[in-house]
């Protein structure tokens, strides 16, 4: 009988107190660690819209020089004016240009120059102005409100 109980001693293994420490040390662990990758899953979301907001803008002005042309080579007396250079481009065209799922509005000037563009995309907004350059808010956020559809002009 002594015998079973020293061969129950001399086993190698963990109680159940460290095993329980063990798992409340990982869930403090834890605890700590998810808002920290939480805030750079948002900032790399928020680069990729300012991204795709750059690709849009290309894309737009590629798609705003060719309906300039258009416009400017039909006849020598139409007016050049932003409407006429909307008219001809394709919201189509742009989003295959630029590769994006999101939802855009582009503002043209008479000469064929992008003027402005607003990118929404998993939850960001960003603008472009050709003044102001690229600003980024979450929707809900600020002045920038969340554009609701695929838009030439806004």
């Amino acid at each position: 009988m002594f015998e079973k109980i020293r061969k129950m001693k001399n086993k190698k293994g963990f109680t159940l107190v460290e095993l329980i420490v063990v798992l409340v040390i990982l869930a403090i662990l834890a605890a700590l660690l998810i808002p920290a990758l939480t805030g750079y899953i948002d900032k790399a979301n928020e680069e990729k819209v300012v991204s795709e907001c750059r690709m849009v803008v290309m894309a737009a002005q590629t798609e705003a020089s060719e309906a300039y042309g258009k416009v400017t080579s039909t006849s020598a007396d139409a007016a050049t004016t932003a409407e006429n250079i909307i008219a001809k481009m394709s919201k189509d065209n742009i989003k295959s240009l630029a590769e994006v799922k999101g939802f855009f509005a582009v503002t043209v000037d008479a000469t064929g120059k992008v003027t402005k563009v607003r990118y929404t995309n998993s939850g960001f907004t960003c603008v472009y102005s050709a003044e102001a350059g690229y600003n980024t808010k979450k929707v809900g956020e600020g002045d920038y409100a969340a554009v609701k559809e695929n838009a030439v002009n806004p």
